[in-house]
């Protein structure tokens, strides 16, 4: 009762195309929930994901859940979930491909799912990694371990949302670094971000995961610019 009260009075706005969403509806609303464009990566490995890093690392899976359009649906709701605020949005996406993933005979191996890291300067700032309701959500259900404490961002640097190609491809490995012991040892991870662009961010991510002895990596996040 008290939900419905609030709710009259302070509506909810969809947080792809900011109507206001039913009392059956959540984050999102059905039409943009039915809009909004799916990869279909999870249904084969040989997928644009996987090819992005094809000859640069070694990886068992890759997959983007959506595909990001410039003022599209999809680039609203990361935006909100990046800068707004609005957690809320991980927890669906990660709800919503947690249902596909699970039938993965590859996300079956992984042992831990890691986040790409913030800064401890800039997680101040924000308040929040953008990333982790989203592999939290993951986590609950597909039952495997969330831990953002392996993998470490050791250098500040301007986001990379505005740089060009070439400032976004300057990523090195020396801005990550890992924390690990043997019980870490030939382990399968799971790295997960927002977005997929140049991938040099998750590059320099799975070089440092993979000098832990016997590990392998795999990548899934929310969304790829297409």
């Amino acid at each position: 009762m008290f939900q419905s009260v609030l709710n009259l009075f302070f509506p909810k706005a969809c947080a792809g195309c900011n109507s206001i969403l039913l009392s059956d509806e959540k984050v999102i609303c059905t039409s943009c929930r039915h809009e909004i464009p799916l990869t279909n990566h999870h249904k084969t490995i040989n997928n644009e994901a996987f090819n992005k890093f094809y000859g640069r690392i070694d990886l068992e899976f890759a997959a983007a859940m959506l595909y990001f359009h410039k003022k599209g649906i999809v680039q609203e709701m990361i935006h909100k979930l990046k800068y707004k605020g609005h957690q809320e949005i991980g927890v669906l996406i990660g709800d919503w491909y947690s249902e596909e993933l699970k039938f993965s005979k590859e996300i079956k191996t992984i042992d831990y799912i890691i986040p790409v890291p913030l800064h401890k300067k800039r997680l101040k700032e924000r308040g929040y990694n953008q990333v982790t309701t989203f592999g939290k959500a993951l986590s609950t259900n597909l039952n495997i371990p969330f831990n953002d404490t392996i993998l470490v961002r050791n250098v500040y640097s301007k986001t990379q949302t505005k740089k060009t190609f070439l400032g976004r491809s300057d990523v090195v490995e020396s801005v990550f670094g890992v924390n690990f012991d043997e019980s870490l040892h030939y382990k399968h991870f799971l790295l997960l971000d927002d977005v997929i662009t140049t991938g040099a961010t998750l590059e320099a991510c799975c070089r440092e995961m993979l000098k832990i002895r016997g590990a392998k990596v795999s990548i899934v996040c929310m969304a790829m610019t297409q």
